[in-house]
């Protein structure tokens, strides 16, 4: 991807494979609006939110479980562009991001928009309240193979992290795939990230290219070359404080998929 150093590598010159601004509601044929599923119950998984003229708003409510009882406090409202488990019992299913999980409700595979490589752009307001972080990932689908389980972190902002300037986390995570290194840092950003911005991640060809606004923040000799789901999050972690509805608001998801929508 030869271009000069900080600048953004260009969109594909083609029309997104997905471009949802959610102004109609959620759309199905797109997203999963549970968060990892196969993992807990259905009702713990289920996430909250509201669709308006701004986009989809995730929300924690004051009376929402958590997500299972063994990671309380935890509470998360998730979009996710597909799912995939094993029968209940195993520990086969996408993002087996700690130890110890095995399937509770098993859920039929369905990719929605799992590349192997692309690009998307994510325009989001993150949440400024208390105890939570907004989140955006691509991961391994692993519904090939338990090996393909890497993840493109695009972002995570925690609420205490934005002002006038704002920290994020970025980078790879490895997980179970041998062939990954993770490599995560802190990038500070020279913005309020609870204000409409954009971030875009472009990978392929053993590079990932991450960035915000019109700047690159991370660029990474090394990406997944495997079908990977978008999942876009808010979270409240720890005690239930401050006031509820918390909310984080996804303006708008553009995403082209270089190698098929549902590449496997």
């Amino acid at each position: 991807m030869p271009f000069p150093p900080g600048s953004l590598p260009p969109a594909p010159d083609r029309e997104p494979d997905l471009d949802d601004d959610f102004r109609t509601g959620l759309d199905p044929r797109w997203w999963v609006a549970s968060y990892l599923p196969h993992w807990t119950t259905p009702e713990r998984a289920r996430a909250r939110y509201d669709t308006g003229p701004d986009g989809l708003a995730l929300r924690i409510d004051r009376d929402q479980p958590d997500w299972r009882e063994e990671d309380a406090p935890l509470r998360v409202s998730n979009l996710q562009t597909g799912v995939f488990s094993g029968p209940v019992g195993s520990p086969l299913g996408s993002h087996r991001h700690r130890e110890g999980l095995t399937v509770r409700t098993e859920t039929p595979t369905r990719l929605l928009f799992a590349p192997s490589s692309g690009r998307v752009e994510i325009t989001v307001s993150a949440s400024r309240d208390v105890n939570c972080m907004t989140a955006a990932w691509l991961v391994g689908t692993e519904h090939r193979s338990p090996t393909e389980s890497g993840e493109i972190c695009i972002f995570e902002i925690d609420a205490d992290a934005i002002g006038e300037t704002t920290v994020a986390r970025s980078g790879i995570k490895a997980h179970h795939d041998p062939h990954l290194t993770s490599d995560m840092s802190e990038v500070a950003l020279p913005l309020d990230a609870s204000a409409p911005h954009t971030w875009f991640v472009q990978w392929g060809s053993g590079e990932t290219v991450i960035g915000c606004q019109d700047r690159t923040l991370r660029r990474v000799a090394q990406a997944p070359d495997y079908p990977l789901f978008l999942m876009i999050d808010l979270f409240e972690i720890g005690p239930r404080r401050g006031h509820h509805p918390k909310t984080a608001t996804i303006h708008r998801v553009r995403a082209w998929g270089e190698s098929g929508l549902a590449a496997g």
